[in-house]
Order: structure tokens, then C-alpha cells, then sequence
């Protein structure tokens, strides 16, 4: 199967929490739900301090064409709201929930929220539309990480033609299992949510791409899919396989152009737990009120993938997993390629937390940067065709006009670049610096 250029094969580490199945332990005492927690505008609250609200009710919401409104992730008081930093810097409004009463907690959760039935039958007679409505009245966005919107990736502009939707079950990124056992666990709304996400765009074609690093994952969804006409496909297992052109590129040889959408392709991608929403969403009128988070790596006592109401704080999540190890040094949110130190366990989990990562003294030690060597690996390793070192010495010499013309802004910030840099330079670190700098001007 063809491949796209660049990329690296990072140790996986998926062996610490892949066999762990998904688990919902019981909820937190309180949750802090941002009220941005998705690309585009933040919500504004809907309730009063408290005031008593009831699981999946609405707390959030914004008039602005792209957003997703908020909903109560347990049963509980409505606290004052107050400021949280979420892992990339970011101050945003929370408002906190003191959980009270029953709540959606245990074996029960992962039934009502993964199991039952999901039936793939007749989805082809639902109108794009109200699937797309649906989409947004749960508030639902992308669940790989980017948290765009979803109900607005469902409604192509006008003329647009999309004739394929394709499913991202890759999971590239080194630790994180939380795809991995969806897929294994429940591949059944996957499978639908692809089909009803495939009615809504008008695409013909459903293409499900999962890494060959996840057989089982692989034989789950083939048997979901059985009849159905959704195909799934493995595919060589290459960081980072998982973002969405160079899926389009292998899955169909389609190269999306520079500063250009899937949707410029024909094309529309949903990751595969978005699916899986988009199926409950539809099919049972639930909102997005909790989410799989995998909490692992060698400072944790018991990794685990947790299905936890959003909100939750990172210190909590930890504690379900039974606590940090002697020798943790760094939490992450994310994985270790594109995830972000975060130096507040009070963070709460947002609809884009896809996991937690604690890395020990021995993970982060690492050779003394030493100067760039020319040797051009950062450029071999890039998936966009960028020369990572050259945006790296503009960032230090604060050439911003240059980072522009050299496509700072294409850079999808995967880490190749500083995994493969013999000198041990922060390739990815000082491009994020240069971003943010022309970002704020």
C-alpha cells in the first residue's frame, strides 16, 4: 500500500494500557466543565449558581456558527464560575458542578453510553439535516484531539461533492489506547455513527483506516462492518499516520493542497470516536457528557482507559489509576509527540483529552542540545515537505516575516522533527513559539 513521505516510528508503548478495557470508575466529588472546549467560540453559561441541574442538561451555549454548546456531566450543584488553564495555555471560563445524588458512574455507564444495540438498518433513509442538528444539540466534536465542531464538518458548503467519508482509527500517537479499545470494545456505534456521518456529507463510499499495529481492533471492525458496506482498511503502522491528509494520501492517493480542507478533495474525515457519539447522538438523543481517556505510561501505578464525565480533573484521573509512581517527572496531556507538560492537576478533561501520560526521570533524559549539525533528518522526517531547522533559527533570531515565507503555519506540530534531531534541538517547541507569536500579532 502506498505511504506518505516523512514520518518516523516512535516506540509505541501501547502495551502498557492496550489490554486494559474500558472502565468507569466512580464519579468525582466535582467537575470543572470548560466552556470552551472545541475550536471556534466559547459558550456562555445558561445556568445560575445553584442552581440544580441533571446529567446531559444544558449549561453552555453560543450563537456562533462554529461552536458546540456544553451540557452537565453529572448530577449536581452549579458552583461559581471560575478560570481553569487548559494544556496549551489557554484561560477559560469553567463553571464547576458539586456532584450530588445517582449519578452515571461504573459498569452501568459503559453500557448505557458504548452497549446495546446499534442498528445500521434504515440509516440511509435519515435526513442529512437532522443528523447534522443532532451533531450540534449534543455538542459534539472531533474526539481525535482537534475538537472542531462536528455538526459543521457535517454540512459541506454548497456545491462542495464529497463522495468519501473516511474514518480515522489510526491512533498513531505513541501510548494512547483510548481508539484502540473503543474499536475492540464497540465497534457496533462506530460502525453506524460512520454511516450516519456518510449520509449527512452525501459521500457514497465509507473508508475506515486503522494502523496494522491493532489486530484486533482490525478484526472487530470487520466483523461490525460485515454487510454493511463500510470498508475497513489496515495500513502500514507510521507516525503520524492518524492526521488527515496523509490518511487521505494513503487510504486514496489524494494529496490535499497546501492551506486546503479534506472537503477540497472530496473527501470528509471523522475519527472514530466522534463516530461513535454520532451514533448515540442519533440513535438515542444523548449528549456528549463523557468521553475514553487512557491514562498511562511508566509513572503510573495502573494505566487504565477510563470512560470519565467531562470536567474531570487531571489529579482525580490519575487517582483511578492508582496514583503516580515513585519516579513520575512529567505529566502530558496527550501523548509524547504532540501532547503538552501540564504543570496544574486541576486541569479538567475537555471533550478533546484524549489521554494522560506520566513519564518517569529515565523517559526525559536526553542528550545536551548541541548546535545543528546540517545533517537535513528533520527535513527527511517531515510530513509536509517543510525544513524544520530553518523555522527553528528564524524563531531564535525573531524573524517573523521569515517563519511566513518559509510556512510556519503548515506545520502540524507532529514532533517528527525533534524526535529525529541528532542534536537534540526543540525543533517543534520553538516552531509552536513562532505561531504563537505571529497568532498574537
Amino acid at each position: 500500500m502506498r505511504s506518505f513521505p516523512g514520518g518516523v516510528h516512535p516506540p509505541d508503548a501501547k502495551t502498557l494500557s492496550g489490554d486494559a478495557p474500558i472502565e468507569a470508575p466512580p464519579a468525582p466529588a466535582q467537575v470543572r466543565v470548560p466552556l470552551l472546549q472545541h475550536t471556534g467560540a466559547a459558550c456562555e453559561s445558561v445556568v445560575k449558581v445553584r442552581q440544580q441541574v441533571m446529567l446531559g442538561e444544558l449549561i453552555g451555549r453560543s450563537e456562533a456558527p462554529v461552536s458546540a454548546p456544553v451540557h452537565a456531566t453529572v448530577n449536581g450543584k452549579v458552583l461559581k464560575e471560575t478560570v481553569a488553564t487548559l494544556p496549551n495555555g489557554r484561560h477559560v471560563a469553567v463553571l464547576p458542578i458539586q456532584a450530588e445524588g445517582e449519578q452515571l458512574e461504573g459498569p452501568a455507564a459503559v453500557e448505557e453510553i458504548l452497549g446495546g444495540e446499534w442498528p445500521t438498518d434504515g440509516l440511509d433513509a435519515r435526513e442529512p439535516e437532522a443528523i447534522a442538528e443532532a451533531a450540534r444539540a449534543a455538542g459534539l466534536v472531533g474526539l481525535g484531539g482537534a475538537a472542531f465542531p462536528t455538526h459543521f464538518k457535517l454540512r459541506p458548503p454548497a456545491g462542495t461533492r464529497i463522495d468519501t467519508l473516511v474514518v480515522n482509527g489510526c491512533e498513531c500517537e505513541p501510548y494512547l489506547t483510548t481508539d484502540q479499545r473503543l474499536m475492540e470494545e464497540a465497534p457496533a456505534p462506530v460502525v453506524a455513527g460512520a454511516m450516519l456521518a456518510a449520509r449527512a456529507v452525501g459521500a457514497a463510499r465509507v473508508l475506515v483506516g486503522i494502523e496494522d499495529n491493532k489486530p484486533v481492533a482490525l478484526a472487530a471492525m470487520r466483523a461490525a462492518a460485515d454487510g454493511t458496506g463500510v470498508e475497513i482498511r489496515g495500513i502500514p503502522t507510521k507516525y503520524p499516520q492518524g492526521a488527515e491528509k496523509q490518511l487521505i494520501l494513503t487510504l486514496l492517493g489524494r494529496r490535499v493542497p497546501g492551506g486546503g480542507l479534506p472537503l477540497h478533495v472530496g473527501v470528509v474525515v471523522v475519527n472514530v470516536g466522534t463516530a461513535a457519539a454520532l451514533a448515540r447522538a442519533v440513535l438515542r438523543g444523548g449528549a456528549l457528557t463523557h468521553r475514553v481517556v487512557t491514562v498511562t505510561g511508566a509513572g503510573i501505578e495502573s494505566p487504565k482507559n477510563l470512560l470519565v464525565p467531562l470536567g474531570t480533573r487531571y489529579a482525580d484521573l490519575i487517582e483511578m489509576a492508582g496514583g503516580l509512581a515513585p519516579d513520575a517527572a512529567r505529566v502530558v496531556a496527550g501523548g509524547p509527540m504532540m501532547g503538552f507538560a501540564v504543570g496544574d492537576l486541576t486541569t479538567p478533561v475537555t471533550k478533546g483529552t484524549t489521554g494522560v501520560t506520566v513519564l518517569t526521570a529515565a523517559d526525559l533524559a536526553r542528550e545536551r542540545e548541541t548546535a545543528c549539525v546540517r545533517c537535513g533528518r528533520c527535513v527527511d522526517v517531515c510530513p509536509m515537505g517543510l525544513v524544520p531547522t530553518r523555522l527553528a533559527l528564524a524563531v531564535r533570531a525573531g524573524a517573523w516575516d521569515a517563519t511566513r515565507r518559509y510556512s510556519i503555519h503548515a506545520c502540524m506540530e507532529c514532533g517528527c522533527c525533534a524526535w529525529e534531531c541528532p542534536a537534540r534541538i526543540p525543533l517543534v517547541q520553538l516552531i509552536r513559539v513562532g505561531k504563537a507569536h505571529r497568532n498574537a500579532a
